[in-house]
């Protein structure tokens, strides 16, 4: 019995295993054949180095400071499009053809140039390129030696050369043209020709005149512009023998404009008339300022008031208490911001280049027209040059007139600073 006991269950076992064995073999059968070649091979691919980049090169960088070297290669074997092998390229530098090399830049993978911005005027640099891969790396050759110097001329921007060239002739010719007594046409501005009036009504009434140049100091050129026309200004007010306040939030723009009216009272015979009183120094302090000519406009009831410079928010405070004293009120400034107060409040608005065309207009000193002329007729390429290049780009694009579109990218390029 108990042999006959060990041969059942022996028997047992032997019809357990048999069907897991089976399925173990359909299991293993059905894998694909070449899946174990397929891994092996994908692995191979991660652990070989890459194939380095080919026709490495370096050089000067053109039309520069002598700051930069442009670096350049063809792209490593195994930098093909969708297999996403290489990395990237790694630029290392050295002063040395044997080193040692340490990084200098990173470029992405499919790029061939880079640019070493850092570079020092008159040193030998020597590069290397190295391709980038999850399973290592590999090299190209040493570049070198090449250095980096500054170039005398940038012609990256010739075409700026041209046209300024172009813009200067203009300007000569219009100023010999002055200069012999032909008149130049230029268009009237409302404010500066209500001068004379408003400086005449002033001295019929017998009542002073105000004018602000701005808060800002003399580095700024609206401020410039404004003790310039002052001059002007104060040329006719010698002559009409009208008094004049002149207040001010900086220290420099007092000297220079007592020196200015000096100046136009000496050039209208009337030197003795003069007196320093005429400009006085307030306070930098911005609404302390506009306190102090408020004050001044309660007081002395200025019949006129000029506000030509750089001004914030004190120019509506100011605008609207001449406005309260029915004072005739000339603006002008550059502060895009500062415009509508300005337009609302005064009689007369200079608005942005008027206040800088004001000189020329006001004395026309030969110089000073042909100057204002000759960056009209700049003005006037600028404007031909986009209408030209936004028709010739639309008509390329509307029709796929390929010469349309070659002659607008010309023109836009013409203007274009960086080529």
């Amino acid at each position: 019995m108990k042999v006959l006991h060990k041969i059942l269950f022996c028997c047992l076992l032997a019809g357990m295993l048999l069907p897991a064995s089976g399925m173990v073999a359909q299991v293993v059968d059905s894998a694909p054949a070449d899946s174990a070649a397929t891994g092996v091979a994908g692995m191979m691919a991660a652990v070989r180095r890459p194939a380095p980049p080919v026709n490495a090169g370096a050089e000067d960088t053109p039309s520069d400071e002598g700051h930069s070297i442009n670096v350049f290669w063809e792209l490593s074997a195994d930098d093909r499009p969708g297999e996403n092998l290489v990395t990237g390229y790694r630029i290392l530098r050295a002063e040395s053809p044997e080193g040692p090399f340490r990084e200098t830049g990173f470029s992405s993978a499919g790029e061939k140039r880079y640019t070493d911005a850092s570079t020092v005027p008159g040193t030998d640099f020597y590069y290397r390129i190295e391709t980038q891969t999850a399973g290592g790396s590999s090299s190209s050759p040493v570049i070198g030696p090449v250095r980096s110097s500054a170039q005398w001329f940038n012609f990256n921007i010739l075409n700026l050369f041209v046209v300024g060239g172009i813009i200067s002739l203009f300007i000569g010719y219009f100023i010999a043209s002055a200069k012999r007594g032909k008149i130049l046409f230029i268009r009237k501005i409302a404010g500066l020709e209500a001068v004379d009036e408003a400086i005449g009504r002033a001295t019929e009434m017998g009542r002073p005149i105000l004018f602000i140049p701005g808060i800002q100091d003399m580095d700024d050129v609206q401020t410039v512009a404004g003790i310039t026309i002052l001059g002007r200004i104060a040329k006719t007010i010698a002559e009409y023998d009208s008094k004049l306040f002149v207040p001010t939030s900086r220290s420099i723009v007092m000297t220079t404009a007592r020196e200015s009216i000096k100046e136009a009272y000496l050039a209208a015979g009337r030197p003795d008339a003069y007196s320093d009183d005429y400009v006085q120094y307030v306070t930098d302090e911005q609404f302390g300022y506009v306190a102090a000519v408020d004050g001044i406009m309660v007081r002395e009831r200025p019949a006129t008031c000029f506000y030509l410079g750089a001004f914030f928010a004190e120019s509506l405070i100011m605008a609207e208490t001449g406005h309260s004293i029915e004072a005739i009120q000339i603006a002008g400034t550059a502060m895009p911001a500062q415009l509508p107060f300005f337009v609302a409040a005064c009689d007369y608005t200079l608005i942005g280049e008027e206040l800088f065309a004001a000189s020329a207009y006001l004395s026309h000193e030969p110089r000073q027209l042909g100057s204002l002329k000759g960056q009209d007729v700049g003005k006037m390429i600028a404007m031909l040059a986009i209408l030209a290049g936004v028709t010739l780009l639309t008509i390329g694009s509307l029709f796929n007139v390929g010469i349309a579109t070659t002659a607008g990218e010309w023109v836009r390029d013409l203007f274009r600073l960086n080529q």
